[in-house]
């Protein structure tokens, strides 16, 4: 019985993290684009813009990647990550476990 409660516990927050793992891939890539639309008119030649693009994008790939890799490998070992984690928050309230 208590295992099931811990499991669901355990879904909330990896869908949680889940969630802002994406929102920050998706705040990043607003970032950037916000960025570099305001840098292009001040670039002067195109081959500036190309570097700061191709630049940018190699950015955007590595830290996406990354993310991407870190929310794969969470929920791959989501039992243990979370549980332990729950496991000391209930301690913290009292709880026996």
């Amino acid at each position: 019985m208590e295992k099931s409660n811990t499991d669901a516990r355990v879904h909330r927050m990896f869908a949680g993290d889940r969630r802002w793992a994406v929102l920050a891939v998706a705040v990043l890539w607003a970032t950037y684009a916000f960025v570099f639309w305001k840098v292009v008119p001040n670039a002067g030649s195109p081959e500036v813009v190309y570097a700061l693009a191709f630049a940018g994008g190699v950015v955007l790939l590595f830290n996406s990647a990354s993310i991407f890799a870190m929310v794969k490998h969470y929920s791959e070992d989501k039992e243990h990550i979370y549980g332990l984690d729950l496991h000391y928050l209930d301690l913290l309230r009292g709880k026996k476990g």
